[in-house]
């Protein structure tokens, strides 16, 4: 008798236990809603110093600009209003 109440209390405990490993993995605020979300963070804060990095860049074009250094002006003209020296010939390259 004393050891079937035994194996009764032992699968009562295991039983719990279980449950509760379930219940913490798979509740609202569980583990894997905590790998879910970590992964969100991780993505933002890759995103967030990607956004940093170019702030950092157009800050210095910025700078470059307002300083009027003829190599940046000259390279930001050609580039984003296609505009070329006098004389010379541009040649447009389409992409397939």
């Amino acid at each position: 008798m004393a050891k079937r109440k035994r194996k009764f209390v032992f699968y009562i405990f295991v039983g719990v236990v279980i449950i509760g490993t379930l219940y913490i993995i798979f509740n609202e605020y569980g583990a894997i809603k905590y790998m879910d979300l970590k992964s969100e963070v991780d993505s933002m804060k890759a995103e967030l110093e990607k956004t940093k990095l170019e702030n950092e860049q157009l800050k210095s074009e910025i700078d470059s600009l307002q300083k009027k250094i003829p190599a940046k002006m000259e390279q930001v003209a050609r580039e984003k209003y296609n505009m070329k020296r006098e004389g010379e010939i541009t040649i447009e390259v389409e992409e397939k």
